[in-house]
């Protein structure tokens, strides 16, 4: 599932995309698909062939060009994703994204090497390897040049950035944790600060203070402010 600019979607066990409105999931659309990501540049996802879709007047329109194993709209405009046939991180500009009505195919820009998730806010992407290892890198202008990947720590399957910048990730043992201390020496932060949790987690991302939680037995929970 992912969360972005006061919205929440997700996939159900069957590959089901839906969408929250006030206490209940409503079906969006009739694609099967395995991941969906939502943000400024609009609703996106990839099916289990890893073909790219963007939701559009009402249903899923598949874009031609990379086959991409995870996509994340986060980031101020631009998309990202991790190229399935080589786990390079591409990335899809604001004019791009939002210019993209169902018909031809996106022009992707490399943005890193290999990573198995990523995902971006404001200013920085922030991704994990392979090896469970964090990196981070600023981002010049939408889909410019990273300035360098810097080493960050290890440990992590996946991490969420959101639109305000909070960084959360997910240890490999299932333990949700908040980057904290950032300060003009340390964009990145100084430490993992642990968000206790009642049960192992699967998945998580975060929105507008809110902070969503998919367990291993597949529950979903919020933590609000």
């Amino acid at each position: 599932m992912d969360a972005g600019l006061g919205h929440v979607v997700g996939v159900d066990r069957y590959k089901r995309p839906y969408f929250l409105s006030g206490l209940s999931f409503y079906s969006l659309g009739s694609a099967s698909l395995k991941h969906v990501t939502t943000g400024p540049s609009g609703t996106w996802g990839c099916d289990s062939y890893n073909k790219v879709y963007k939701f559009v007047a009402g249903n899923w329109k598949v874009a031609s060009g990379y086959t991409l194993q995870q996509v994340d709209a986060g980031g101020p405009g631009q998309v990202v994703g991790i190229q399935s046939s080589s786990n390079r991180t591409q990335c899809l500009s604001e004019a791009r994204a939002l210019a993209f009505y169902g018909t031809g195919s996106l022009t992707w820009s490399y943005l890193s090497n290999v990573l198995m998730y990523v995902s971006c806010g404001p200013e920085t992407c922030w991704g994990v390897t392979n090896d469970y290892k964090v990196y981070v890198a600023k981002i010049r202008d939408n889909c410019g040049r990273a300035t360098g990947w810097q080493y960050v720590s290890r440990g992590m399957k996946m991490i969420d950035v959101g639109t305000d910048g909070s960084v959360y990730a997910l240890s490999t043992s299932g333990l949700v944790y908040q980057r904290t201390a950032f300060s003009s020496r340390s964009y990145y932060g100084t430490r993992w600060t642990n968000i206790p949790m009642c049960m192992p987690i699967k998945h998580l991302t975060y929105d507008l203070k809110n902070l969503w939680v998919v367990t291993e037995s597949r529950l979903l929970l919020v933590c609000t402010p």
